[in-house]
């Protein structure tokens, strides 16, 4: 059985993106907004060149992460033991 965690702690997100080859990005079309954009982690190495997702530096991510009151949701493995790349982003209790 997997499980997920929740947390907002900058570091534990920044190691959990890096340990699966996951960088801070935003959602092309949402990035000029006043509200920062939608955040996303993306893994360039499993997915395409058209991706509409932006690379961004964590010090951009984190600021909107936090000014939004985002939590991280997030598994470390599947139920089958593998390693699980499955996250999002969830409003903070």
């Amino acid at each position: 059985m997997s499980s997920s965690k929740q947390t907002h702690d900058h570091a534990t997100i920044k190691a959990w993106a890096e340990k699966h080859d996951g960088v801070p990005a935003i959602v092309g079309d949402t990035a000029k907004t006043d509200k920062g954009g939608v955040l996303r982690i993306h893994f360039p190495k499993h997915s395409d060149s058209s991706s509409d997702l932006k690379e961004t530096d964590w010090d951009t991510f984190f600021k909107t992460f936090d000014e939004h009151k985002l939590d991280f949701l997030y598994q470390d493995k599947k139920a089958d033991g593998e390693d699980s790349t499955f996250h999002k982003f969830v409003t903070r209790d």
